[in-house]
Parts: structure tokens; sequence; C-alpha cells
């Protein structure tokens, strides 16, 4: 016999729960187990203002980032899309139901603001290293830097030579941002006892990017992928 149709209705209360939807062999949970936030906020308190509305929460923002990173969702849009619809990633990121989702351009704003200026990321990254030597999985025997080569959002033609643009001559108050960090970097000890060789050009939009060829292709001007500034990069410990 054919059931009848059912129409939804609202209901006055609802007995849900995430923790009963979430399968106990989800990625998510694994992950869980070992993400430990708890020094984020602390990390950032004085990079918030003590009056104004209450922000949104910066566990909540890296908590959405992990999901990203670990299912491929590279547009924030996107990831907030599945994050407001997918059950296991409102659990993961300590969301009820009723709990709104983080507009995409939130994270754009602390991309470029304070997670920036706080150095949270490199702090993150410290303290998944530490987590992986408590664990065991870190010999301390050896480790590899990342290196990798992306094309700059730069133009060959908006660049000179170290002839015409040099570093002493550049107001760190009227310059960009990009150029502020270079200049940073280049007052860096263990920066600039790497780069003793000048640039045949650098490029004024982002002057931490290079000239090369090692792209195995026709010369272009690339930055490395490995944070700000660019031409930095973070050992990555060998995992045993």
């Amino acid at each position: 016999m054919m059931g009848p149709r059912k129409e939804a209705q609202g209901a006055l209360f609802y007995e849900f729960s995430l923790e009963d939807h979430v399968p106990q062999d989800h990625l998510l949970r694994s992950i869980d187990r070992f993400v430990d936030l708890s020094g984020v906020r602390g990390h950032l308190t004085e990079f918030y203002s003590h009056t104004g509305r209450p922000s949104v929460d910066p566990e909540l923002l890296i908590r959405m980032l992990l999901v990203g990173y670990c299912f491929g969702l590279r547009s924030e849009r996107r990831l907030c899309e599945e994050v407001h619809l997918n059950l296991a990633y409102r659990w993961f990121c300590r969301l009820d139901l009723t709990d709104p989702v983080p507009d995409h351009a939130t994270f754009s704003k602390n991309r470029h603001g304070r997670f920036r200026e706080s150095d949270l990321l490199r702090h993150l990254f410290k303290m998944t290293v530490q987590r992986c030597m408590e664990e065991g999985l870190v010999g301390g025997q050896g480790f590899a830097v990342d290196a990798s080569l992306i094309v700059a959002d730069v133009q060959k033609q908006n660049s000179s030579g170290p002839d015409q643009w040099k570093a002493t001559d550049i107001d760190p108050d009227t310059a960009p941002r990009a150029v502020r960090e270079y200049l940073d970097a280049l007052d860096d000890e263990a920066f600039g006892a790497a780069t003793t060789v000048e640039p045949k050009f650098t490029a004024h939009a982002d002057p931490a990017s290079q000239w090369t060829a090692a792209r195995k292709g026709p010369f272009a001007i690339v930055a490395r992928t490995n944070g700000a500034p660019r031409l930095t990069s973070l050992p990555i410990p060998t995992i045993t």
C-alpha cells in the first residue's frame, strides 16, 4: 500500500544532536582528537579592540579553514556554503544547527588584517610541529623546505633594475603593504645573509618576487608560496 504523502511542518521544539549524526569513523573526528586551538585567542588578544561589537570567533575561522584544506574546498564562498549544509562540518566547527556561518569576506579581512599582523599562521605551524614532537612523529634528524614557485601578479613593465630602484630610497610610511614587508625582510639578519645576489629586476608592486626561468619555460616573475615575505621559507620537519 502506498504510504501517505508527508508535508514538512515547523515544530516548536526539536530534539536533534549533531554528535549523533557524525559517524565515528569520519575523518573530521580523527582530526578533532588532535586539534588544540586553545592558545589562539590568547595569541590574538592584543590585536582586538576592547570596545565595539564582538567579532567572529577566530577559532571558528581556523576550524573552517582546516575543513577547506582537508576536503579541497579552495573557494571561501564554497567553504561557507558547505559548512552551512554539512552536519559533520558544523560539528567540527562547533556550530549548532541554528548558528550562522561567517561570511566569506570575514576570511579576507582577517587574513590581510590581524592574522597577518599577529603572524597567526606561523604560530599555528609551530604548535603543530610541537604536537608532532610530543606524539613522537618528528625525528628531528632532517627537514625539507617548501620552495614552490607561482607566477606573481605583477608586470615586468612595472619593474626597475638595481640602479634605478633601491630599497634605501623608499619611504616606509608611504609604501604599500607588499613593499613594507619586503623592507622588513631585508632588515632580518637571516634573510639578508641568504640573499647576497641583487636581483636583475625588482617589481614595484611586489619586490619580494623574482625574475627567473626556474619553472622550465619562458622567463616569468614568480613568488614563493610559503608565507610573507614570500622569499623566506619555513623548515618542514621530517615525519618518521
